[in-house]
């Protein structure tokens, strides 16, 4: 059986932490920043982590 190969977007996107939660970007911050209010896009700077829900496809994808 050959290795499982992590999928190459998710290894862009992600980052686990030390206690095994998975860290994430916020989306909306990429471009149209002109008629976002400041709050807003200083919120979308922090990182998110990701949800209980999707962390089995994450991982997955990751091949933790």
């Amino acid at each position: 059986m050959p290795k499982m190969k992590t999928h190459s977007g998710a290894k862009k996107r992600f980052k686990i932490t030390g206690t095994g939660k998975i860290k994430r970007k916020k989306a909306f911050k990429s471009h149209i920043l002109t008629k976002k209010e400041t709050k807003r896009k200083r919120n979308l700077t922090h990182a998110g982590l990701v949800h209980k829900t999707d962390m089995n496809r994450v991982e997955r994808m990751l091949t933790i």
